[in-house]
């Protein structure tokens, strides 16, 4: 299952695509600077492991128990900007839209694994290694276009040309994988397509999903242009029946042409529904299933014929430390303002009122309800008060003893003082830590419409308040909040959500990868907003993604994320809750989290 890596700032779930693009010291550490990967592997083995927590809340029901026909309404945040899930403009409508209507050879089960999705492979995997890796795909012989022609090769070749980044002319947000194709033929009949790679890709099973027809991605006109607003050819249980920009919805209906499961709907209507108006609708019966905002959860439980249903959302929280200038560029200050923070503490404060366990997240890389979660907080350290004063204070950054002539009015114990004037905040320390006679001050930005944001956002600025940091909270419109700030680097705190991903080698290189200078002599950053990388990440995030064998793989991707943990850029803060209303006749939907729904399974209950 794609699924975007566009950072969100707001609780909306993040779309579901895989391709990420911008809109939102303790002895080991210690041991890892000095010796290397092989001292932070042994790090590692004080990390928490997990099998992967509960995934989903899903009103399952058995197919039997599902009536046929009916019209579902779902809300969603927007109408699709494009129905290209290759650009960059894709979104989570696009997602929902492609989830129904076009083949993935994989998709996710709840605790985010590949799995193959045999209405279009009974088998696909790699057949040989040297002198190059094949992956071999024996398609389901009964899977067509609803145009009546076969799923095939020449669909594989077209998207291949389309994705690979030598043709310039297709509009393409990354070639992440299909760079490293050499060669797509037919195999032993019209039902077996052999991919070959000119590097090793270990991350294979993300390719090809979704895979669009020839008559797509085999013309820069209908790529570019023509699949923005429709899909005339689909292979999936539904297809594109119409979009309607006024009313702002867009109807899947029913795929008669559909080989697999018959879909028990007649008609999913997707309507673009501003999240403050969702329950009211819920309530009159205009919606059938709507994700709602945490803190709406109690009032929708109450509503009569509405459940509510609640995950793990298959996306993070993190504060991002900017440590391309000012304070943040010392690694001991960002280490500072890490052990400064309680995680738990904030962890508690969203995730304890939806139901959900109360534990910070330790990994960067795979979130606690995916396979192979392990807790790498412990290359950064736990959240010690003194011990991050200590190491502002290393860092030439020291407050004044207390009581201390001209020491600031505080509120309640440590908390600061907080004063605002129009959008700024000011959360104030009792005792400022100062260098060369300047307090230390950080420009916390965050979204100006996120009420859950803007309380961890408080919650930390006191936090910080205790160790001597002034922060300056500005909230800004969400529309200008990552260009403006986030990806231009006007900020040195900020809080936003990445999407979790299957395919971390691939997925997060991007976001950790070391920034480099451009040829204009700016900095690339790719999406890395921290602007703070090492060699050693890269070297080991690109190992993984050539490594085939899955536990060495996991093994890399480990040490990676270890390192990221001790440069202390990325602060993982939750893994985000999914709360999601529905009627209580709606079955098999609800909080997905990872899992790819199966849309032809969703309908209303006998």
């Amino acid at each position: 299952m794609n699924r975007s890596a566009q950072p969100t700032a707001v609780p909306p779930a993040p779309p579901r695509r895989r391709r990420r693009r911008a809109v939102s010291t303790t002895v080991c550490v210690a041991v890892a600077v000095a010796a290397g990967a092989t001292a932070l592997t042994a790090c590692s083995s004080s990390g928490t492991k997990a099998a992967g927590t509960a995934g989903t809340d899903v009103a399952a029901v058995s197919r039997a128990g599902v009536r046929d026909g009916g019209t579902l309404t779902w809300a969603v945040d927007a109408m699709p900007k494009t129905l290209n899930a290759y650009q960059s403009d894709a979104d989570a409508g696009t997602t929902t839209v492609t989830g129904a209507t076009l083949p993935a050879m994989f998709r996710l089960d709840a605790h985010g694994t590949p799995r193959l999705d045999t209405d279009y492979a009974t088998a696909a995997s790699v057949t040989a290694q040297d002198p190059r890796q094949v992956v071999t795909y024996d398609l389901n012989p009964r899977a067509k276009w609803s145009d009546g022609r076969a799923v095939g090769a020449d669909d594989f070749v077209a998207q291949w040309k389309a994705l690979g980044g030598k043709n310039s002319a297709f509009w393409t947000a990354r070639n992440a994988g299909y760079d490293r194709i050499s060669a797509i033929s037919r195999g032993a009949d019209a039902h077996q397509v052999k991919v070959t790679f000119a590097t090793p890709y270990a991350d294979w099973r993300s390719l090809f999903a979704p895979l669009y027809p020839k008559s797509v991605t085999g013309s820069t006109d209908a790529f570019n242009d023509g699949v923005r607003t429709s899909l005339p050819v689909s292979a999936g249980p539904f297809t594109v029946k119409a979009e309607d920009t006024d009313a702002g919805t867009v109807t899947l209906a029913r795929n008669d042409h559909w080989w697999g499961a018959r879909a028990k709907l007649d008609k999913i209507v997707l309507t673009a529904v501003p999240r403050d108006k969702r329950p009211a609708q819920m309530a009159a019966g205009k919606l059938d299933v709507a994700e709602i905002d945490p803190d709406e959860l109690a009032a929708a439980k109450r509503t009569t014929g509405v459940g509510v249903r609640t995950a793990p959302d298959a996306a993070y929280a993190q504060l991002a430390l900017n440590g391309s200038s000012g304070p943040l560029a010392d690694e001991k200050v960002r280490h500072a303002v890490a052990r400064a923070i309680d995680r738990k503490k904030i962890a508690a404060t969203v995730l304890t009122p939806v139901g959900l366990t109360a534990e910070p997240l330790g990994n960067h890389l795979v979130l606690p309800s995916q396979e192979g979660y392990v807790d790498h907080s412990s290359a950064l350290g736990k959240a010690d008060t003194e011990q991050a004063a200590a190491l502002l204070a290393d860092a030439g950054w020291r407050q004044p003893a207390a009581g201390k002539t001209g020491e600031k009015a505080a509120g309640p114990a440590g908390s600061g003082r907080v004063t605002a004037s129009g959008a700024l905040t000011v959360v104030e320390p009792a005792r400022a830590a100062t260098k060369d006679g300047k307090d230390l001050t950080m420009r916390f930005v965050l979204p100006a419409d996120s009420p859950t944001l803007d309380q961890v956002g408080g919650q930390i600025a006191r936090m910080l308040s205790r160790i001597g940091i002034r922060t300056e909270i500005s909230k800004v419109a969400e529309d200008s909040y990552f260009q403006d700030h986030v990806a231009s680097g006007d900020f040195d705190l900020a809080l936003y959500s990445w999407p979790g991903t299957a395919f971390p080698a691939t997925d997060d290189t991007p976001i950790f990868a070391k920034p480099v200078p451009a040829p204009d002599g700016s900095l690339a950053v790719a999406e890395n907003y921290t602007r703070v990388g090492t060699d050693q990440i890269d070297q080991l995030m690109a190992r993984a993604g050539t490594e085939l064998d899955a536990k060495q793989a996991r093994s890399l991707t480990d040490q990676a994320d270890e390192r990221i943990w001790a440069a202390a850029a990325s602060i993982p803060l939750y893994q985000r809750p999914e709360v999601v209303a529905l009627r209580t006749d709606v079955a098999n939907a609800g909080a997905f989290g990872f899992e790819t729904p199966a849309y032809q399974n969703i309908g209303f209950r006998r």
